[in-house]
């Protein structure tokens, strides 16, 4: 749970991404065929002092390298039950499907539907979590990504290759797919950590 990020309002679910638990088969690692899921950065900022309109201006490209997971068969469980959760309303509190999804609630059921793996509540305790602090051209699928001001985390998302992360940003919103290099996120990011291995706070 934390602060509101920028994002669209008014959207509602999308039934094309409807996932279920325990889907067989394993899918390629996300790439550039995601593209058509970033959506539009119109960004309005709906945060604990009041609403401010920011807009995510465009960056310079940037590559991004592609590093694979240690464990693939988890990272991509984590990243297709991430991204069929696309459109889901964002919910302050909120962890299930059905009743939305803040930040954290987000990381937290994906993490524990697909992988049984029971994780920290709020971003900022997600952050302290035991694992190695990866620099961001050492990212890979399914590492968490994290955002804040002051050295104060507060918001988290989960990477999926080639610079875009899903996350649930704001109230009246909807969990999508963000670049990392987008202006906003871009000054914002105060690290990753990878879960997948992890044993416990550290």
């Amino acid at each position: 749970m934390g602060a509101h990020y920028p994002g669209s309002r008014g959207g509602t679910p999308n039934p094309a991404f409807t996932g279920r638990r325990g889907a067989q088969g394993r899918v390629p690692i996300p790439g550039a065929a995601f593209a058509s899921l970033v959506l539009a950065p119109a960004l309005l900022l709906a945060g604990c002092g009041g609403p401010a309109i920011v807009r995510d201006g465009a960056s310079p490209a940037r590559h991004w390298a592609t590093n694979a997971p240690a464990d693939p068969d988890a990272a991509n469980a984590v990243l297709m039950r991430a991204i069929s959760l696309v459109g889901t309303p964002y919910r302050y509190g909120g962890n299930t499907p059905e009743g939305g999804f803040d930040c954290s609630g987000l990381v937290n059921y994906v993490y524990r539907d697909m992988l049984d793996l029971r994780l920290p509540r709020t971003s900022r305790e997600l952050a302290a979590w035991q694992g190695p602090r990866i620099a961001p051209e050492r990212l890979a699928p399914a590492d968490l990504v994290f955002f804040g001001d002051g050295g104060q985390v507060s918001h988290v998302g989960i990477y999926v290759g080639e610079g875009r992360f899903v996350h649930a940003p704001n109230t009246g919103g909807t969990v999508r797919l963000d670049r990392l290099d987008g202006a906003w996120w871009r000054d914002h990011y105060s690290g990753a950590r990878r879960i997948l291995g992890a044993r416990g706070p550290g």
